[in-house]
């Protein structure tokens, strides 16, 4: 795969660019510039530049709307609604987090759901933007399916990621956002694109039979991790981002979007939790100890600790240059 070098100024103006020449206005722009730049910066490579040109062919299909204004209902103390007005998810998220975190420090807990929403990116930003504010955040959403059940061979749920994370004050927080498929979608294209094997369990072929081969499982289903277990995980997450969240289920977005190679519509179900008010004084200290026991384990490295160690490189990222010939040319 031949790579070329790129700033992350570079890649920000780049992906704005490209949206803003294709239907999104400057706070659109920016939002989902800002999502996959710091995807980029932290070594996510299946949600940066990746993503942008089905970002643009869900905006030139006329399926999203690239200029929305999210609406935000906050009626209930610790309940808040927020219908995205059609649009990408990283703009809705930008206006709504703030409130989202005020009402968790103001009560102790608050949920959040977006529906009329798209979402296209990884879910840890949002949930690392409330362990910044001393909060817990737990975040999950549904997509089109691609993951067989346990015991099926037919896809129903989507990847049906689960972000969550922990602040720690004095150091970086601790997040984990994981598909509860074995392996993410975006992952298994890019092995496909790279010419990569798959691990073994990660999904089926056509034939529904086992394969390590990504352009055979991207024709066949995904597998859930862990067997039941993961298959039991995703299906609570259709329920909380679809049934609770107010949108659709992942086989509903399959008969309603028109698969132009962007997201499909679906909602988000998000949580925040002020420690402080819930555990009481000592929180931190207490988690504390905690990670220090955990991280003295050989061979044990805390979740996202490798993320936030590539935020360290400042310097240029190495991206697929037929993907960036591809972006040019949007």
């Amino acid at each position: 795969m031949t790579t070329t070098p790129l700033t992350l100024a570079e890649i920000e103006s780049l992906a704005i660019s490209t949206l803003t020449k294709n239907g999104c206005d400057e706070a659109n722009a920016k939002a989902i510039a800002s999502t996959i730049t710091r995807a980029e910066r932290d070594g996510s490579a299946s949600h940066g530049l990746f993503r942008l040109p089905g970002y643009v062919k869900s905006m030139q299909s006329g399926k999203v709307n690239g200029k929305a204004i999210p609406v935000i209902d906050h009626k209930l103390a610790s309940v808040i609604a927020v219908d995205g007005d059609h649009g990408y998810a990283p703009y809705t998220l930008e206006c709504a987090l703030p409130e989202l975190a005020k009402a968790a420090q103001s009560t102790g807990i608050a949920v959040m759901r977006l529906y009329n929403s798209f979402h296209f990116a990884a879910l840890w930003p949002e949930v690392e933007y409330l362990a910044e504010q001393n909060l817990v955040g737990i975040a999950c959403t549904c997509f089109k399916p691609s993951v067989a059940p346990a015991g099926a061979k037919k896809a129903f749920f989507g990847t049906n990621p689960l972000a969550f994370a922990w602040p720690r004050p004095d150091s970086t927080p601790v997040v984990f956002d994981m598909a509860t498929s074995r392996l993410a979608k975006g992952d298994v294209m890019l092995a496909a694109r790279d010419g990569h094997t798959l691990p073994d369990g990660t999904g089926l072929g056509p034939d529904g039979e086992p394969t390590n081969d990504p352009n055979e499982v991207l024709k066949g289903v995904l597998l859930p991790f862990g067997g039941y277990k993961g298959s039991a995980i995703s299906m609570m997450v259709e329920l909380l981002s679809a049934a609770l969240a107010g949108d659709q289920f992942s086989y509903e977005a399959q008969k309603q979007d028109n698969n132009d190679g962007g997201p499909a519509r679906g909602g988000e179900l998000i949580i925040a939790i002020s420690p402080e008010l819930v555990a009481g004084a000592g929180w931190d200290d207490h988690a504390g100890s905690f990670f220090d026991e955990m991280s003295a384990l050989e061979g044990v490295r805390l979740p996202g600790a490798r993320r936030h160690d590539n935020r360290k490189d400042t310097g240029t990222r190495q991206v697929n240059t037929a993907l960036i010939e591809t972006i040019k040319g949007l």
